[in-house]
C-alpha cells in the first residue's frame, strides 16, 4: 500500500455522505455520476476493502467506510491547512455567504468590514433567505457558509452566539392589551414565531397573526406603526420599540441561537478565512443591554 490516497475522491466521499446518495453528491462536486462511481470504485480497490453496501433503500457506509470518513475528513482539513501556511500571495477569488436579512442588517457591516481590510482581492456573494433556504442551499453546494437561526434539529451548525428574544410593541401605542393580540411574525417555518405562539397557547392568552413576513424591515414596520407585537432578538430592537415582560402579561421566551454552518462538500480557505471573521466580529460586537434599548424606546 506505497500509492496516497487521492484527495478528490476522499471530496467525492465525504459529499455521498452529507447528501445521502450518489446522484446529489454528483451534482455537489460537478462530476457525472458515472464518474463519481468510478472514484468510489478505485477508493475501493485502493484500500481492498468495501466502502459501499447496497440494498434497496440505496447505498451506506460500511464499518470500514465509515472508519475511512473521519480520515477524509481530516485529510482534506488538512490538505486546506497546508495549502494555507504556504501561500505566499494574499487570498484572492470568490466566498459565498448566506445570511437572513434581519442578520445582516445587524452583523454584516462589521463582518464585511473586518474581512475587506484583511482580504481587499476577495469578492464576497452575499444571499439573504431564511435558514431553511439557505440550509438548502448550503446542502446543494450553493453558499459556501450561512449564518442561521440554529435550532437542535440541524445539525452542523456551530453555535456562535446567543441572544435573548423578546417580546416587543411600540412605545407608542398601547396595542399589546387587545384581545385577541395581533402578531407580527415570520412566516409559518419561522423559529422566533413558534416560540411565541407556543409560549402564548401555554398561559392560555388568545393571539392572532395579522402579519407575516421573512422580511425583518416588513415585521418591524409593523411594530412601530402600533400595529403588532413581535418576539425579536435583542440586537433587533429598534428605536421606537418597547419590551414587554411579565409585568405586562408576556411569558419569558427562549434564547434566540444564531450558528454558523459550513459547506462540507466543498470547503475552502477562503470559506475559512470569513468563518473566522465572522465569529470574531460577532464576539466583538457590544451587547447593548435592556435599560439602552429603553431609553432608545423613550426618544
Amino acid at each position: 500500500m506505497s500509492a496516497l490516497l487521492d484527495v478528490d475522491q476522499l471530496k467525492t466521499l465525504i459529499a455521498i455522505s452529507d447528501v445521502g446518495s450518489f446522484t446529489r453528491a454528483a451534482e455537489a462536486v460537478h462530476k457525472t455520476q458515472s464518474a463519481v462511481s468510478m472514484q468510489m470504485k478505485k477508493l475501493e480497490d485502493r484500500l481492498g476493502k468495501p466502502i459501499f453496501e447496497r440494498d434497496r433503500r440505496g447505498s451506506k457506509l460500511t464499518e470500514e467506510g465509515e472508519r475511512l470518513l473521519d480520515y477524509a475528513r481530516r485529510i482534506v482539513r488538512l490538505n486546506l491547512e497546508v495549502l494555507a501556511s504556504f501561500a505566499d500571495a494574499e487570498l484572492a477569488g470568490r466566498v459565498r455567504l448566506g445570511l437572513p436579512d434581519d442578520y445582516a442588517d445587524r452583523y454584516l457591516p462589521e463582518i464585511l468590514a473586518r474581512f475587506s481590510q484583511s482580504n481587499p482581492r476577495v469578492e464576497v456573494t452575499v444571499v439573504c433567505e431564511p435558514t431553511p433556504m439557505l440550509v438548502e442551499r448550503l446542502a446543494a453546494s450553493d453558499l459556501d457558509l450561512a449564518i442561521i437561526t440554529h435550532t437542535e434539529d440541524r445539525g452542523g451548525a456551530s453555535v456562535i452566539r446567543r441572544e435573548r428574544l423578546l417580546w416587543v410593541t411600540s412605545n407608542r401605542h398601547a396595542v399589546h392589551e387587545i384581545s385577541p393580540l395581533p402578531l407580527a411574525l415570520g412566516r409559518s417555518f419561522c423559529t422566533w414565531r413558534h416560540a411565541a405562539t407556543i409560549a402564548l397557547e401555554e398561559v392560555a392568552r388568545p393571539f392572532r397573526v395579522l402579519y407575516s413576513s421573512w422580511n425583518s424591515t416588513a415585521v418591524g414596520a409593523a411594530v412601530l406603526a402600533g400595529l403588532a407585537v413581535s418576539a425579536l432578538p435583542e440586537s433587533a430592537i429598534r428605536p421606537g420599540m418597547r419590551v414587554l415582560g411579565a409585568s405586562d402579561g408576556f411569558p419569558t421566551l427562549p434564547s434566540c441561537k444564531i450558528g454558523l454552518m459550513r459547506n462540507k462538500i466543498d470547503p475552502s480557505l477562503l470559506a475559512d478565512a470569513l468563518a473566522g471573521h465572522i465569529v470574531t466580529s460577532l464576539d466583538n460586537l457590544s451587547g447593548t443591554t435592556l435599560p439602552e434599548r429603553a431609553g432608545l424606546a423613550a426618544e
